[in-house]
């Protein structure tokens, strides 16, 4: 594969190191948009970033639309053209929300550093697919669908509980032990040597073929998910296991079923089993705890685990 002279120099997806639970909250998402979003949380550094943009690539072609910690209303939903409108021809501008649209991914870093009204703004289009202007003589209801991921440093602050509850799963960013972080090193070097490179690079075409063997996994799962049935015994688990962690509120259950149906679609099964409900759970419900709406933690850990394998007999 040449190299092309200018484009954005991200680690393919598949080339990026452990995290295996972001890449599959990632993918679940991309595969039912209902689910409402990924939250990403961990301390700076742990390749969020580098992650999210990857996937973007790999999944739509382009980086994903980035919202600027400093976006007014205006830039998010839209307004009017003032160049234009300063000439006298009112001319709707559109915001980030139609670009990513058109894109494919939204992308919010630092979200819990950002205006609660404009987080809340963005979790409803996501949400709903609705996206209502009613202001400055604007008006009207745009249908949009996009992929929403926010990432977030909570040493830095959090977010209000009604804020977390929108997002759909939340994930947090493993610490990588020493042969992960060997292997990163190796893989960082290799790619920067490649891209160096002024021949065809096999380390790079092999990147290629993976990630666009994991873009037709993905096309094949959105297009056969809603053919996945879901037995009432893996709704009856899912409220279990909501009961069992105290989630606060029903979304948690709802997003839980979504991700587990995208799951058993990404796998190939006609069915959803309850293995897929039971990897699911984390991220549905970690946010959604009484500790984790208080900012305490979003740990999960061995009590939580040894509940739901009571729970699922395993």
């Amino acid at each position: 594969m040449s190299r092309p002279a200018t484009g954005p120099r991200i680690l393919p997806y598949s080339r990026v190191v452990a995290q295996d639970q972001l890449k599959l909250a990632l993918e679940l998402n991309h595969v039912v948009p209902r689910i409402g979003g990924v939250l990403m949380a961990g301390p700076r550094g742990t390749a969020k970033s580098t992650l999210v943009r990857a996937f973007a690539l790999m999944a739509h072609g382009e980086l994903p639309v980035t919202l600027p910690i400093n976006a007014t209303d205006d830039r998010v939903v839209g307004g009017w053209d003032l160049d234009a409108l300063i000439r006298g021809e009112p001319r709707p501008q559109p915001g980030l929300l139609e670009d990513a649209a058109d894109k494919g991914l939204l992308y919010v870093d630092e979200v819990n550093l950002l205006d609660d009204h404009l987080v809340d703004i963005i979790l409803d289009v996501a949400a709903t697919g609705v996206l209502s202007v009613q202001r400055e003589g604007l008006a009207g209801a745009k249908y949009l669908s996009f992929g929403l991921v926010g990432t977030m440093n909570p040493e830095e602050g959090g977010l209000r509980p009604q804020l977390l509850d929108r997002f759909g799963l939340m994930v947090t960013a493993g610490t990588l032990d020493a042969s992960a972080r060997h292997l990163l090193l190796r893989t960082v070097l290799d790619f920067e040597h490649e891209l160096a490179r002024d021949e065809d690079s096999e380390w790079l075409s092999a990147a290629e073929r993976d990630d666009t063997g994991t873009r037709d996994r993905l096309t094949e799962a959105r297009h056969r998910v809603r053919g996945v049935d879901v037995p009432d015994r893996v709704l009856e688990l899912c409220a279990q296991a909501a009961e069992l962690t105290d989630a606060v509120g029903q979304r948690g259950e709802i997003v839980a079923v979504l991700a587990a149906r995208a799951l058993a679609a990404l796998e190939g099964a006609d069915t959803v089993a309850p293995g897929h409900l039971q990897r699911v759970l984390p991220m549905a419900l970690r946010h959604r705890r009484p500790e984790a709406a208080h900012g305490d933690t979003f740990d999960w850990g061995p009590e939580d685990e040894a509940r739901l394998q009571d729970l699922f007999g395993d």
